[in-house]
């Protein structure tokens, strides 16, 4: 599989998660625009496709709630408990299943469309994510996915290598292993990039906390503490237009479910 980066510790990402649940709704603008748009994708689609959607990586099952308001009967999973517990208490879905989407806890061709938004760059390797979701989805189904390209979070990383020499931000996978990923389907796949401006370090490192978005695959993003190092991280911040940015390279992918012939 050439789409794998770093093993993901699935334990901390699932408790970072679980940790953001209470106002992670509050938080996740962006999570709603590209899911929105990831909608609007199979808009005609879907309404030939069937009734029974899983919403991978459902978090606080924002998007359950859509599908539901379509009609759909809708299964949310989610590897963070919390957000589990979150969805489930905002009424956002028929049925509840904690899982992972490297390892789906259902049968074959038990759903009509998969869909997964902002999920699958937690997973080890997109290809066996989308193996599982294709696995999932009955013939003639959809599945639906968004995630982050190389380049996602760069300004942010810039900045902390200035300070300390590190990253502190996760590698994501090219547009080409995206590609190659999706290539054994018969798929759509879109690329675009959305910049989001903060007036200060603290309301940027704030946002990634409040939407999850503080661990990486071999530890921790840079984290809230230290007021020096934020006075640094701020100091080194290439600013644009007086604010500071924060760029995320999207990804929009819909896979046709087909009889899959061996190669």
């Amino acid at each position: 599989m050439g789409a794998v980066t770093e093993l993901v510790n699935k334990q901390a990402v699932a408790d970072a998660f679980s940790r953001a649940a209470g106002h992670y709704e509050n938080a996740a603008q962006l999570q709603r625009d590209v899911g929105e748009h990831l909608l609007s994708m199979v808009a005609e689609q879907h309404q030939s496709a069937g009734n029974r959607v899983l919403d991978a990586g459902c978090g606080t099952g924002y998007f359950s709630r859509r599908w539901r308001d379509m009609g759909k009967q809708v299964t949310a999973l989610d590897l963070s408990q919390g957000m589990l517990d979150m969805a489930s208490a905002l009424n956002s879905a028929d049925s509840y299943i904690p899982g992972d989407i490297e390892r789906l806890p259902l049968a074959d061709q038990s759903v009509d469309i998969c869909y997964s938004n902002l999920a699958v760059q937690w997973c080890n390797a997109l290809p066996r994510a989308l193996e599982e979701m294709h696995r999932v989805t009955r013939i003639g189904g959809l599945v639906v996915f968004s995630t982050l390209a190389e380049g996602s979070l760069g300004e942010l990383a810039a900045a902390w290598m200035k300070v300390d020499g590190r990253r502190h931000v996760n590698q994501f996978l090219t547009p080409d292993k995206i590609a190659e990923a999706c290539a054994p389907y018969r798929h759509d796949v879109q690329f675009s990039q959305q910049t989001l401006l903060f007036p200060d370090v603290m309301s940027l490192m704030r946002s990634l906390k409040g939407i999850g978005a503080t661990h990486i695959k071999n530890g921790r993003l840079g984290g809230l503490g230290g007021r020096e190092r934020l006075a640094l991280l701020e100091k080194h911040y290439a600013r644009q237009d007086g604010m500071l940015p924060l760029t995320y390279k999207l990804v929009y992918g819909v896979l046709q479910v087909e009889e899959l012939i061996p190669r």
